[in-house]
């Protein structure tokens, strides 16, 4: 298992910490888990749903990401968890394309298990379709996560890097897991 300290792209923002952890489970199962610590409560926390429905525009509330990419290539895949239980995949062709408002869904990609915990969210993801459709193996990907936090002080955008001057989350060079 691998974990990454996310950081605010707001630098001066350091109420909330968040820190992501990734584990590979063969042969297509990825597993992640944020953990939040947010000791003034500050993150704003979307009303709870049930029976996991697929929703678009999670990232307007507090929302956590996971950007899968694939060596070599342009295409790739974010999916958006919210604390609701929610859930959506978006694929894009290359960086931000097409420019569909919401995203074009992707149903290679399948929720195994969302739950909101107490100290943050545990995802469970199918990658199996993805993989076997482009022949992928696990060498093949990368992963970038990715949070927006809702706060009173405004979003608060949270990444394993932030390299670009605005935050945004679709820059493969933040996403820093490799299999």
């Amino acid at each position: 298992m691998a974990s990454f300290e996310l950081s605010a792209f707001d630098r001066r923002f350091q109420a909330i910490s968040l820190v992501g952890a990734i584990e590979q489970q063969s042969p297509y199962t990825l597993n992640v888990g944020f953990w939040i610590r947010d000791p003034n409560q500050l993150i704003q926390w979307p009303e709870m749903v049930s029976a996991h429905p697929r929703a678009d525009y999670l990232w307007e509330q507090t929302c956590l990401e996971v950007f899968i990419g694939v060596r070599d290539e342009d295409f790739y895949r974010e999916i958006n968890l919210s604390p609701s239980q929610a859930w959506q995949a978006y694929q894009f062709e290359e960086y931000r394309y097409p420019e569909d408002m919401p995203p074009q869904a992707a149903y290679d990609i399948e929720l195994n298990q969302l739950k909101r915990t107490h100290y943050g969210l545990n995802v469970s993801l199918d990658l199996t379709e993805f993989m076997l459709k482009y022949k992928l193996k696990w060498e093949d990907l990368y992963l970038g996560l990715t949070a927006v936090l809702q706060t009173p002080e405004g979003a608060q955008y949270y990444a394993m890097q932030h390299s670009s001057p605005n935050a945004d989350f679709h820059n493969k060079r933040d996403w820093l897991h490799q299999f």
